[in-house]
């Protein structure tokens, strides 16, 4: 039961990619997210060339001004490494800002007989997307120990884990538009097998490139049709998506 539901939001979803309010949210993801990551990388190439001082005197070597590029250098190296892995939580993370305009845009289509939610305040929506960029990443960087330890199964870890943040971000945001951040909790609570399915569907393509920078978009759209399935059973979405809307 849990299966079917996931998938049937899931398809839902997918049939309404071609939404432009989704390419919207989508380019406002994936451009939010570089300028983060770049800001990001230039950060650390400036700490690192402070760091390293204008001048360093070494035995044997005598007075080197060259270490502070090389460490500028090296910094942004490892920031472009970083980026790769950072790309899509900080991806994730930004699309939640425009989690609204993704909801909206389903509920719109499939949705049109319930009244439209409130819009969450920015810094509301600022603190959550911050909190989540947070956490993801700090769980994640914990993980990479027992991705190590557990090689041979490290990716089934990795969906497990990535599977967990992602269903109980998305589905907390989702339902807090509808019933604030208490009955939020308790429906995540009373469906969390499905709540973490969903989220490790969500999880199985992040390792593809490219195609994981639609997952935040996908997440958004999956989880507001696993809420509306959850909490109303009787209500059947409409399978012919209009997206002239």
């Amino acid at each position: 039961m849990a299966l079917n539901t996931v998938f049937t939001a899931f398809g839902l979803a997918l049939g309404q990619l071609g939404d432009p309010r989704f390419r919207r949210v989508l380019l406002l993801g994936i451009g939010g997210a570089l300028a983060v990551l770049a800001a990001f990388t230039w950060g650390l190439a400036a700490l690192a060339e402070w760091f390293a001082g204008d001048a360093v005197t070494l035995p044997l070597v005598g007075e080197v001004r060259w270490l502070d590029t090389a460490f500028g250098w090296g910094a942004v190296v490892l920031g472009m490494a970083l980026s790769v892995f950072l790309m899509v939580p900080v991806a994730s993370a930004i699309t939640s800002l425009f989690l609204d305009d993704v909801a909206d845009a389903v509920e719109s289509v499939h949705y049109p007989h319930i009244p439209q939610a409130p819009r969450t305040p920015f810094m509301e929506a600022m603190r959550d997307t911050l909190g989540f960029l947070a956490v993801i990443v700090a769980v994640n960087l914990c993980a990479l120990i027992l991705y190590l330890v557990f090689a041979p199964v490290a990716i089934f870890i990795f969906w497990a884990v990535n599977g967990f943040l992602l269903g109980r971000e998305y589905f907390m945001l989702v339902a807090m538009r509808r019933v604030g951040r208490v009955r939020a909790k308790e429906l995540r609570r009373k469906h969390f097998l499905t709540v973490w399915l969903a989220g490790i569907l969500m999880a199985m393509p992040l390792s593809i490139p490219l195609v994981n920078l639609a997952i935040p978009i996908l997440g958004a759209a999956t989880f507001t049709h696993l809420y509306q399935l959850l909490t109303t059973a009787s209500r059947v979405p409409s399978s012919s998506p209009d997206h002239s809307r």
